[in-house]
């Protein structure tokens, strides 16, 4: 099985930067492919980032050119790094992996990023 401990949320006022970092506890294949969600108040979790094998990415519109996941393989690892922060960036953020071996997404328990001036 694997955990996934989120951590580096907070409180930034707009146009601040922040690093979320995810950490896996179990084993993580290159392959496996990991993202960062996020969910909002009133709102559905959504889609912010992932990282496939061969470190191919993809983002939501809304944070293309302002935010950047990244993964570190032999710390079983995954960033995201949030620059040019909007009040609308202010959610819940979720890590998640899909372990292909298992055939199941896992999730951590997320961490709060707050946007406020």
């Amino acid at each position: 099985q694997v955990q996934l401990v989120e951590s580096g949320g907070g409180l930034v006022r707009p146009g601040g930067s922040l690093r979320l970092s995810c950490a896996a506890s179990g084993s993580i294949f290159s392959i496996d492919p990991m993202g960062w969600y996020r969910q909002a108040p009133g709102k559905q979790r959504e889609v912010v980032a992932r990282i496939r094998g061969g470190d191919s990415t993809d983002y939501a519109d809304s944070v293309k050119g302002r935010f950047t996941i990244s993964r570190d393989n032999a710390k079983n690892t995954v960033y995201l790094q949030m620059n040019s922060l909007k009040q609308e960036d202010t959610a819940v953020y979720y890590c998640n992996v899909y372990l292909y071996r298992y055939g199941m997404d896992y999730w951590g328990k997320g961490t709060p990023v707050t946007v406020s001036s």
